[in-house]
């Protein structure tokens, strides 16, 4: 199953009177769960240890972003 992608990316104004170097684009990132209107029965599931390292029980809601990346 091949999941969309969650990134996106965004241009905000940049004043030229900003003091601060202008941050030219923003990044953000939708998990996966906000496009799942009920949890279906039987999904299939993590063991316990690796859902801890996923970060869920559940395949389908893993986003594959990793805290190092700054986004999580």
């Amino acid at each position: 199953m091949q999941h969309p992608s969650y990134r996106g990316s965004f241009k905000p104004f940049v004043s030229p009177r900003d003091p601060c170097p202008p941050i030219t684009v923003k990044y953000f990132v939708l998990p996966p769960q906000i496009f799942t209107n009920f949890q279906q029965p039987g999904l299939p599931q993590f063991s316990p240890e690796e859902a801890l390292i996923h970060g869920s029980l559940w395949p389908q809601f893993v986003d594959g972003f990793f805290r190092e990346e700054g986004i999580s």
